[in-house]
């Protein structure tokens, strides 16, 4: 098949971590996304949990290579002519799988073809390959100058929040929670004592449902004093997965366009839902009991097509105090379950 002209950009893409009731947890990744013809590339992999190589946490020596190896300026890192497209968040190891596609340059063009799902050295294109994404052909000067362009960029700043509440036991299990996720996390009770330089180092405040009015007051206006804007989070439960979710989405500074999950309401009859691309969506269920007990259930894990959907929900399952986790492999979204009309 010949490759058709597409044009080539790179975009920042979240893999959004998150912690699960069991105590496992999966890892928060930052990383650029490949842009084609105005489209991620990932968002053509409808059910893929990955990152591409050029990940904000990578020592930056291993970055430039990554970004030198995509200009052809060293070899093929396997057999073939392949390059890793996108490969496992957690490990980066090419057993788990990962996509691979040729890459060459055809004058002073470049070529992206047989893109493949590959677990070890070879790809078998027959069975493995993905038959609908590719050719392209990218222009040498606008694929040259995107990648380029990261070699000269500052390295993206660590994910940090700040956590105010009363509850320091719930705050503390939180923090743990968020840096097993690879996001930073520090607890106080007053910001006006924390240095404006350092304010300017967190992407959210967290405030507990205990904190006063005059307290989130303070805070505002102390981040207000040090020049810097930041979202702010209203704990909807004592739930740390919960939490952990509310401070994942004020995290995202995606455009809406970027994001897989854009909307996501809830009530004890069904859930609506709208993603931007076909993808993997899990809605998961956490409730409180009369004893603050929390109880989980996964109440939908499946392929969703884009636009939005309407999910009916077990009433067992939100029943008394309930919150909705909603999952892709790039977004998350929470709501409270409420008892009026979906949507």
């Amino acid at each position: 098949m010949a490759a058709e002209y597409a044009t080539f950009g790179l975009a920042p893409a979240t893999r959004a971590g998150g912690v699960h009731a069991d105590g496992d947890f999966r890892i928060h990744r930052d990383f650029m996304d490949f842009v084609v013809d105005g489209r991620p590339l990932l968002f053509r992999l409808c059910d893929l949990d990955a990152v591409s190589p050029l990940a904000s946490d990578v020592p930056p020596a291993i970055f430039t290579a990554q970004v030198r190896s995509l200009l052809l300026e060293t070899d093929a890192p396997l057999p073939g002519g392949r390059y890793v497209i996108y490969g496992c968040p957690e490990c980066a190891d090419l057993a788990c799988g990962a996509v691979t596609a040729v890459i060459l340059r055809d004058g002073d063009d470049f070529v992206w073809r047989d893109f493949a799902w590959q677990t070890g050295d070879h790809a078998d294109l027959e069975f493995n390959g993905y038959h609908g994404i590719g050719p392209y052909r990218f222009p040498g000067a606008e694929y040259r100058a995107a990648l380029a362009a990261l070699l000269d960029a500052p390295g993206h700043p660590r994910r940090r929040v700040l956590l105010i509440g009363a509850r320091v036991a719930l705050l503390a299990r939180l923090a743990a929670a968020l840096r097993t996720i690879g996001i930073g996390a520090d607890i106080t009770h007053d910001a006006r004592d924390v240095p404006a330089d350092e304010l300017r180092t967190y992407g959210a405040v967290a405030f507990g449902r205990a904190v006063t009015d005059e307290q989130r007051t303070t805070v505002r206006r102390a981040f207000a004093d040090a020049g810097v804007e930041v979202p702010h989070v209203d704990g909807l439960a004592p739930i740390v997965a919960v939490l952990v979710a509310q401070i994942e989405h004020a995290l995202d500074r995606l455009p809406a366009e970027r994001r897989r999950l854009t909307r996501l309401t809830a009530t004890r009859a069904a859930a609506d839902v709208e993603v931007t691309s076909p993808c993997r969506v899990r809605l998961t269920a956490y409730r409180l009991d009369r004893l603050h007990r929390t109880h989980v259930r996964e109440v939908f894990d499946g392929l969703l097509a884009p636009g939005g959907h309407r999910i009916a929900l077990d009433a067992g399952a939100v029943r008394g105090d309930t919150f909705l986790v909603a999952r892709t492999p790039g977004s998350v979204l929470v709501t409270a379950v409420t008892r009026g009309t979906p949507g």
